[in-house]
């Protein structure tokens, strides 16, 4: 069943391509490490045990391109062009009559909305054209459409429950380092690190528990350490508490 939201694909820029798999994981943690992963994701899960997305969607495809509208763009902007837009093709069929020239007006208040309108026409006519206005949710189909990298495909593929994903986005990349669930240097290898730590039943909610802990308390510049369910469990907490 569709979710009726989904969080934002991010700001960081994709990092795979059709064909590449995930990076492998970097230095297995110790017993002890184990052991605080474990309770960080117990903690997020008691916190929230069903996080909720936050991208409207109403199917697969509207899924797809809220998921390509929204890298490097906020939320709240897509959410404010998309029913206008989704009103007028909800469809790639739809979509692909509109063109680049009719999304784009709907689209302009999104960051790089014509590149943006080119690429969401472009991935339509190919759904069209090659899997009969379905939407394929195989992972190097998905990457190999204009405008969808590894993260967007991350995201589509866990949201829809088809393949467990953690799509780092630079709030996840900045809550994984800040609670040492991983060091390593790229988005890739970040989620290799997450995918391998992860407890199982976890893994479809790891992505909403980082990104949401990301966007509204572990934030960039002032992170609310005072009201952080794993506070106590943070190696970084002192540089923004002072002890």
């Amino acid at each position: 069943m569709l979710r009726e939201k989904i969080t934002a694909a991010g700001r960081l820029g994709e990092t795979g391509r059709a064909g590449h798999g995930p990076a492998m994981p970097t230095t297995p943690p110790s017993p002890r490490e184990k052991k605080r992963f474990r309770e960080i994701f117990d903690r997020f899960e008691a916190a929230m045990p069903d996080p909720r997305t936050e991208l409207t969607y109403a199917s697969p495809f509207t899924l797809l391109v809220a998921v390509v509208l929204s890298a490097q763009a906020t939320d709240v902007s897509v959410n404010k062009a998309t029913p206008a837009l989704f009103a007028a093709a909800d469809t790639p069929q739809k979509m692909l009559a509109l063109g680049a020239e009719g999304v784009a007006p709907l689209i302009s208040a999104i960051g790089l909305f014509n590149t943006k309108a080119r690429n969401v026409v472009a991935l339509s006519r190919i759904l069209v054209e090659q899997y009969g206005g379905a939407v394929p949710l195989r992972r190097e189909a998905l990457q190999a459409l204009p405008g969808v990298g590894r993260k967007t495909a991350s995201v589509v593929l866990n949201e829809l429950g088809v393949e467990p994903a953690i799509a780092v986005d630079t709030h996840v990349f900045r809550v994984a380092h800040r609670l040492g669930l991983s060091r390593a240097r790229t988005p890739d290898l970040v989620e290799a690190d997450l995918m391998a730590i992860v407890p199982k039943a976890g893994l479809t909610r790891a992505h909403h528990w980082l990104i949401l802990h990301g966007r509204y308390v572990c934030v960039a510049r002032k992170p609310a350490c005072g009201r952080c369910p794993v506070a106590d469990l943070c190696p970084s907490r002192e540089l923004f508490t002072g002890g």
